[in-house]
């Protein structure tokens, strides 16, 4: 049979029409036979599921409708905090969970771990304002596959999650670039500290408040809030006390 295009439609999908090369020998048969067979395969592709989860409804709102205007992707369930977060992943396995990492309560970073124990075939992709490549450092040793930044959300949003689902990486390629040209210290803070979170945790077992430390140092108090947790689940310490006593074991503070 000699396939013979004829035209094409729908989304690009060709349509194929074949002929018997001898339909004289076709209709000497004593059955009757087609003259020709259509192929036509307009079955839809595989689509990729989603849990989104940030704390802004508009945010929320904003990234379904950048995922879902591209083909094969569907956003299933959304979530507003980890706690949340982690019961949608538990009821829907999604192919991929889009978190946020500053959201009220327990830190993204810190519900990473918990979402792929409790789904391992969902990959995580961070969707964050935050650029120092320290987060994205933490993001990836807590078992992201993919690190994103709001400010260039629409199709590299999409290519993260297309990776994601089909078990690749995918690394901003501004941050890509920084972490590649950082140099490889011999030795460094304890436990991953980043110099940041250094300044933060001094400021923090000296008294200073949340909001004090940001204006001390520059940033939005919700950054602060987003170090802290960072420096918690870094050195495994809850309350200031602990947080006292480990900055004074790793000569961090000298009193």
């Amino acid at each position: 049979m000699t396939p013979c295009l004829i035209e094409s439609v729908g989304d690009g999908d060709d349509v194929y029409v074949t002929t018997s090369p001898d339909r004289s020998a076709s209709r000497n048969t004593s059955r009757s036979t087609p003259d020709h067979t259509t192929l036509i395969d307009d079955r839809p592709g595989p689509v990729t599921t989603v849990v989104l989860a940030d704390d802004h409804r508009l945010v929320r709102s904003a990234v379904r409708t950048v995922l879902e205007t591209e083909g094969g992707i569907e956003v299933i369930a959304e979530a507003a905090d980890a706690g949340e977060t982690l019961r949608k992943v538990r009821a829907h396995k999604p192919d991929v969970l889009v978190l946020d990492l500053n959201m009220p309560g327990e830190s993204g970073l810190e519900a990473i771990p918990r979402v792929v124990e409790a789904s391992p075939c969902t990959a995580v992709v961070v969707l964050t304002i935050e650029g120092d490549p320290a987060f994205a450092h933490a993001a990836l040793r807590c078992g992201a596959c993919a690190f994103v930044l709001k400010e260039a959300a629409d199709a590299e949003l999409i290519d993260a999650v297309q990776a994601a689902a089909n078990g690749h990486g995918y690394l901003h390629p501004e941050l890509g670039a920084r972490i590649a040209a950082e140099p490889s210290p011999e030795y460094g803070p304890p436990d991953g500290l980043t110099e940041r979170q250094l300044e933060v945790l001094e400021l923090l077992v000296l008294g200073y408040t949340n909001s004090q430390i940001a204006d001390k140092l520059g940033i939005s108090e919700r950054t602060v809030e987003s170090h802290r947790s960072h420096i918690q689940y870094k050195v495994g310490q809850k309350s200031r006390a602990e947080l006292v006593a480990y900055a004074r074991d790793h000569r961090i503070v000298d009193y």
